[in-house]
């Protein structure tokens, strides 16, 4: 089976289990959406829910958060991890949005990837759940995934965007990358998975997963 018919299934089956994925980081306006996905680096989004409504009865918005200093941001968000950093980004990112453009949240993926804490991940996630404009995030549970159906060779996540982005059409992307998150959590974790009753690596998985946990 050719891989463009793999990813067209998987589709396909993706469509059935998750037809409307819900964004899972609670949010008001696509600053908070910025702020909650900078915050979802290396912790959980249950966690980072628990965590936004206290930081965002504080400040909701640039203008708010700018008068914040990065010791006050800190110690609400430290049970995120990374609080040091995450801090620096926040109160940086939120300056340059009053400063630079008038306090909103720039539709555009330089710009995005420009302010502090930003990256390319961070961007795409916004891109396409604040703005609605297509774009493919790429974490490294999407990696192990894409890596596990055999949709991508990619040894890091540039690659595998890139891969993912030929094999679906760019419509489907936004919808897709949810899809692939809520699969992953509930059928094809990273620890404990059971690729032989998993409902997609059972036929499309690589033959190696049933042998080793080499992606993971």
């Amino acid at each position: 089976m050719k891989k463009q018919e793999i990813a067209n299934e998987i589709a396909r089956r993706l469509n059935e289990y998750y037809p409307d994925p819900p964004i899972p980081l609670k949010h008001q306006d696509p600053y908070t959406l910025l702020v909650a996905v900078l915050l979802s680096a290396q912790c959980t989004d249950e966690r980072v829910n628990k965590i936004t409504p206290i930081l965002f009865e504080r400040a909701d918005d640039p203008y708010t958060m700018s008068t914040m200093s990065r010791e006050e941001i800190q110690d609400i968000i430290r049970p995120c991890g990374l609080s040091p950093m995450k801090s620096k980004g926040i109160s940086g990112l939120s300056k340059i949005l009053v400063e630079k453009y008038d306090g909103k949240v720039p539709a555009d993926m330089k710009a995005l990837e420009a302010l502090p804490g930003v990256g390319h991940k961070t961007a795409s996630v916004v891109m396409s759940q604040a703005f609605n404009k297509p774009a493919f995030p790429v974490d490294t549970h999407i990696h192990r995934l894409a890596w596990r159906w055999k949709l991508s060779t990619g040894k890091n996540v540039v690659q595998t965007e890139k891969d993912l982005k030929r094999l679906f059409p760019s419509e489907s992307w936004n919808r897709l990358h949810l899809q692939i998150i809520y699969f992953g959590r509930a059928h094809c974790p990273a620890r404990g998975h059971q690729p032989e009753v998993c409902p997609i690596c059972k036929d499309y998985g690589r033959r190696s997963m049933f042998t080793k946990s080499s992606a993971d």
